[in-house]
């Protein structure tokens, strides 16, 4: 997920949280609109390139193609890390059972 200066590289989730049925789900909800916001706030900032795969329903995937190296596109890319890891992780805390936040250093 991040570089080892914390910079945000690339997320992929798939499945389905399984806390109730498709399409009232709220643990799979909650998924979904953190990273669909994260991915709508890296693909409207200026020095950012984004590239997104959104194969099927319950599987997201992008990555930073490429980006600025200046202080702000490099704020805004920690940023995004931190705003995900600590929406999956307050997610984790409520419904163990299901969410899993798998980070890869690269």
């Amino acid at each position: 997920m991040c570089d080892e200066n914390g910079l945000f590289k690339s997320l992929s989730a798939s499945g389905h949280a399984g806390f109730s049925t498709k399409g009232k789900d709220i643990v799979c909800a909650g998924i979904s609109i953190l990273l669909d916001t994260a991915m709508e706030v890296l693909l409207k900032t200026e020095g950012i390139v984004l590239e997104k795969e959104i194969a099927c329903r319950g599987k997201l995937a992008f990555h930073v193609a490429s980006f600025e190296s200046v202080v702000p596109v490099e704020e805004r890319l920690k940023c995004i890390a931190d705003f995900i890891r600590q929406g999956i992780n307050s997610l984790t805390k409520d419904y163990p059972a299901y969410v899993l936040l798998r980070e890869i250093k690269q």
